[in-house]
């Protein structure tokens, strides 16, 4: 949606297909303001991809029905350039069969893939995917010049893509259904946890003005009539008093009433009484903690994010701003290289001893990340070989004793 922007920006006419469209046109209509936005995606099940035969969970395709896709293809003036973007890296047999529909509808169109599984798999991308190019990284500083090599199309540069309050707002409104918002106050994280790409996709760190931020929540509020607002930060409460801080207190003042959601999670540590209460005064509904695991003693090769006393600490500031702890969940991380049944239960265990709710996280092996190496050693399946096996549905790093039943006895001791 940024790319969209940036393009439209400097005269080029931008069409945009959403295949996990919730709101398309031929789906069940959906109320986009029920569960305050959210909502479950379209899908189908199909077979297990080669090497997942044996696991015995449905597999699906998750979007809209491919036919849809064709036929919102084909009501398409030919494109002088198609740009695809991809997610999580274990998804990209999808990618896979959207571009192959693309290409029996444009064939001769040029088709570039960028995104994150072409970030952290850029060879298996460029063999797999069909695509004529793959991009890796953050493509906003040199999308000029990919549309000039492929169309000759050329235009001079009116942002400066240093500077994030520079960029146009992303192009959202190109949705059918505007349900809700995501924000990026920020970019990067100044942490590097074992587990996580976060430094990998987004070295360098930058910061979006306050008053910017707002300026964004009131445009797509009173244009579009947004309630619901999602922080996608990585770091949201880092170096609170010069960012989070002075921008939820000019959220305050700007007098709108709207929600907002943290499903990305904030570092345990920088909830402070101040920032917790102002979480909590700006309409925070959606508070998640990013506290992985409760084995704090023995979390070093992990994180250095949080201390136990940290955590206490975060939890009784979260109470006396007025949270209900009942609704605050904490993220636990399950699955990682190693770790037992009894850590996981332990961990839960401490969450819920505090009144926060444990919210399973399962562990992705993910490529240029510390943990990647002893993900590779210890997994049941090769690894190296193809991202479908980096699937976090499948524990692809759990051995000792593992069992869907071992799934299930977790969830029941959250809700027990």
């Amino acid at each position: 949606m940024s790319l969209a922007a940036i393009l439209n920006r400097h005269g080029c006419k931008v069409s945009f297909l959403d295949c996990l469209d919730r709101f398309h046109p031929l789906a069940h209509p959906i109320d986009s303001k029920k569960r305050m936005g959210r909502g479950p995606y379209l899908k189908t099940p199909i077979a297990n991809p080669n090497g997942l035969k044996d696991i015995q969970r449905t597999y699906c395709r998750y979007g809209i029905p491919p036919e849809w896709f064709l036929s919102d293809l084909k009501a398409l003036k030919n494109p002088d350039l198609v740009l695809v973007t991809s997610v999580m890296t274990y998804w990209y047999p999808g990618v896979q069969e959207t571009i192959a529909y693309i290409r029996k509808v444009f064939s001769d169109v040029p088709i570039v893939l960028g995104g994150i599984y072409a970030t952290l798999w850029p060879d298996h991308a460029r063999k797999v995917s069909g695509a004529d190019q793959v991009i890796e990284g953050m493509a906003e500083t040199g999308i000029l010049e990919l549309v000039k090599k492929y169309t000759g199309f050329s235009a001079t540069l009116k942002f400066n893509p240093t500077a994030l309050d520079d960029y146009p707002y992303p192009s959202f409104q190109l949705e059918h259904g505007l349900a809700h918002v995501p924000l990026q106050t920020s970019r990067g994280c100044p942490f590097r946890c074992s587990y996580c790409a976060s430094g990998y996709l987004q070295p360098r760190r930058m910061v979006r003005s306050p008053d910017a931020v707002v300026d964004e929540i009131i445009y797509w509020h009173k244009k579009y009539g947004v309630i619901d607002f999602v922080f996608y930060d990585d770091a949201l409460l880092v170096n609170s008093h010069q960012h989070a801080v002075p921008l939820f207190e000019s959220i305050l003042k700007s007098d709108i009433t709207v929600r907002f959601h943290t499903p990305n999670a904030v570092h345990v540590r920088g909830i402070t009484a101040e920032t917790a209460r102002l979480l909590y005064r700006i309409g925070t509904h959606t508070l998640r903690l990013g506290l992985e695991t409760t084995a704090f003693e023995n979390r070093n090769g992990l994180d250095c994010k949080v201390t136990a006393a940290e955590f206490s600490q975060a939890v009784l500031h979260l109470k006396r701003a007025g949270f209900d702890l009942s609704k605050v969940g904490a993220y636990l991380l399950t699955g990682l290289p190693g770790q037992s049944e009894t850590a996981i239960k332990d961990s839960i265990k401490c969450v819920k001893k505090s009144h926060i709710r444990p919210v399973l996280a399962q562990y992705t092996p993910i490529p240029h990340t510390a943990l990647w190496n002893l993900s590779v050693t210890v997994s049941r399946y090769d690894l190296n070989a193809d991202p479908i096996f980096s699937n976090n549905a499948i524990f692809p790093c759990q051995t000792e004793n593992f069992s869907w039943d071992m799934i299930t006895r977790f969830k029941r001791l959250i809700e027990a």
